[in-house]
């Protein structure tokens, strides 16, 4: 049995809308590595430990498992629906029927409402899971504007059904921000993007936070385990370095908390996933925290390392992965 941690010692953030959540939530992606089973079971395990929130996607294919968890725990009197904080996303296929792939979603999660929906990609370039990373779609098209706002419009629908809580957006960068936010009637309440040592967005972060949209930060570890196509020769391990090492030894702790130390005393809610080590991830940010100094050796530890770099989404015409992220400071067509 993990060690329990009280859920009222984790620190929270607070949502544009004032309510406090959690700090550090679980990851239910088990990169391709992991069984749907073994997802669950780590899940099951997390929340028995204190954790109150859960990030999932209908492309992990493990809601269903995951639902079944969610409902022994409440059978069970471990924790009542209303103490989790659900996130779960649409995926890539479904942005014209949003609706139905919410309430299909909600339908294997066993939780009766969403707390925040995201939208995954801010396109509906659908890749099939665990695709080399060479595959293309043939259909697949740069960022319409028209496109992601009928899609964010669904999900406002879907606010004012009271069949999700929150709107979030995800993998997005400030030329679509730019462009989608003044044309929403409800503002996104979260993004998710990558976050980690190696890949700071700072820019990115502090626009979110001028605009008061809580990043998520996805991939808080530099993911280790993530899946062998993403896995470039030039990618930094951000656990491996000297300064992240030497931080980790004068607490005597695992690099891997001091990156979600980090995370936390930045500012952003972090999603790790562990089949194993779920409860030391949650008891960290309630205790010995990074000094300043500490702090501001992890600030010029970025390296432009980014590991998700969604090749698998590009449309026929893209130079490459880079066209997908706006880096010159224009949405690319």
């Amino acid at each position: 049995m993990a060690e329990f941690i009280n859920p009222a010692l984790v620190p929270k953030v607070t949502l544009p809308s004032g309510e406090e959540v959690p700090c550090v939530g679980m990851g239910t992606f088990g990169s391709d590595r992991v069984s749907a089973e073994d997802v669950s079971a780590a899940v099951a395990g997390a929340v028995r430990s204190g954790y109150r929130m859960f990030d999932c996607a209908a492309c992990y294919g493990n809601e269903p498992q995951i639902g079944k968890v969610f409902k022994d725990a409440f059978d069970e009197g471990v924790v009542e629906r209303k103490d989790l904080f659900i996130m779960t996303k649409v995926w890539n296929d479904m942005h014209r029927d949003v609706e139905k792939a919410c309430r299909k979603s909600i339908q294997d999660l066993q939780c009766d409402y969403v707390d925040l929906y995201f939208i995954h990609w801010p396109f509906p370039n659908y890749h099939a899971p665990g695709c080399d990373v060479d595959s293309r779609n043939p259909d697949s098209r740069p960022f319409s504007v028209d496109e992601f706002m009928d899609t964010y419009r669904q999900c406002e629908e879907l606010v004012e059904k009271g069949v999700i809580r929150y709107i979030g957006i995800s993998n997005m960068t400030i030329p679509k921000l730019e462009a989608v936010l003044p044309l929403m009637k409800i503002k996104p309440a979260a993004c998710e993007l990558e976050l980690h040592v190696c890949f700071q967005q700072q820019e990115l972060y502090d626009y979110l936070v001028a605009h008061n949209i809580q990043p998520v930060g996805y991939m808080p570890l530099g993911s280790p385990r993530r899946p062998e196509r993403d896995i470039c020769p030039e990618d930094v391990a951000d656990l491996q370095l000297p300064e992240m090492k030497a931080i980790a030894e004068a607490h005597g702790v695992h690099p891997a908390l001091i990156a979600l130390k980090w995370a936390h005393q930045r500012g952003e809610i972090s999603i790790p996933f562990s089949v194993h080590n779920f409860a030391s991830n949650l008891k960290c940010v309630t205790e010995d925290p990074l000094t300043e100094e500490e702090m501001k050796i992890i600030s010029t530890l970025e390296k432009g390392n980014r590991l998700v770099k969604g090749q698998v989404f590009l449309w026929e015409g893209a130079n490459d992965w880079h066209d997908l992220w706006d880096e010159d400071g224009v949405i690319v067509k």
